[in-house]
């Protein structure tokens, strides 16, 4: 996978060079508190609109409260209380699923089952759609503040995925409702040097129909005001949008940046 990209998208020194300078001055915590607040307050969409219990206030209460005297040390508690509250939902919205497909628990990476799987590809194309939308804010990809900095993590777009996922989150659980054994295929992958193993994921023509509607859900409308002008926007507007107000606030352009959270009631 590739992307094209202009030459001009590096003369762009100010806004990369904002985001440098925010993991020290204040602005990378502010931004990387506000992603977990999304994230949560996202959902609890999710579950609210499933009938589940929702993430109490506490939570968000003790995530505005946290503190730490280095930013490695913010982010590590902060991850804390963000992979507890994942846990807590996963567990929950896992038992919308059929028997035959749930699994007991969250995988991420080279998971075994069927599901876990769909969820990481939907994620997979999410991670495209941001990718696309930092790269067009000017943004540094491998840079981010609430997930760590190392080599070949695009920790930016993995930070930026969060305020999303529960989008991605109740597609798939709509979709795999739906769904029965007989759309899912058994491969046997390597695991190591010396050991192979089977992995379940959706049948070709399942994965195809997958893509194609995820790829239209981005294009759906939903009813929230563009920046310039405008009652409603698609999916994957908002989404470009979010990442250039981010990069009007690194370089002080606005004085706050609050992610706007979409409505899944107001989606068309």
């Amino acid at each position: 996978m590739a992307m094209l990209r202009s030459l001009d998208d590096d003369s762009h020194v100010n806004t990369r060079v904002c985001q440098y300078e925010a993991l020290s001055n204040g602005k990378g915590v502010h931004i990387a508190k506000q992603l977990v607040r999304g994230k949560i307050e996202g959902q609890n969409q999710v579950l609210a609109k499933y009938g589940l219990k929702r993430h109490d206030f506490s939570v968000v209460k003790s995530v505005d409260n946290l503190k730490a005297d280095d930013l490695p040390t913010f982010r590590r508690k902060l991850m804390a209380i963000e992979g507890h509250c994942s846990d807590k939902y996963f567990n929950q919205i896992f038992s919308l699923l059929p028997d035959v497909l749930r699994p007991a628990r969250r995988k991420t990476f080279k998971a075994y089952d069927g599901v876990n799987n769909i969820f990481n590809l939907a994620y997979e194309l999410l991670s495209w759609k941001v990718h696309h939308a930092l790269i067009k804010a000017k943004l540094e990809p491998y840079l981010g503040f609430l997930h760590s900095t190392a080599k070949g993590k695009p920790s930016l777009i993995c930070d930026f995925m969060e305020l999303y996922r529960y989008m991605i989150d109740d597609f798939v659980i709509q979709y795999c409702r739906k769904l029965k054994r007989k759309d899912f295929t058994v491969k046997s992958e390597d695991l190591s040097a010396n050991r192979k193993g089977k992995r379940e994921y959706l049948n070709d023509l399942q994965t195809h129909d997958l893509v194609n509607n995820l790829n239209q859900y981005f294009q759906s409308k939903i009813k929230m005001p563009r920046v310039r002008m405008g009652e409603q926007q698609e999916i994957e507007t908002v989404i470009n949008e979010e990442t250039l107000l981010l990069s009007m606030f690194l370089r002080s352009e606005k004085p706050c940046w609050i992610p706007r959270i979409m409505n899944l009631d107001k989606v068309n």
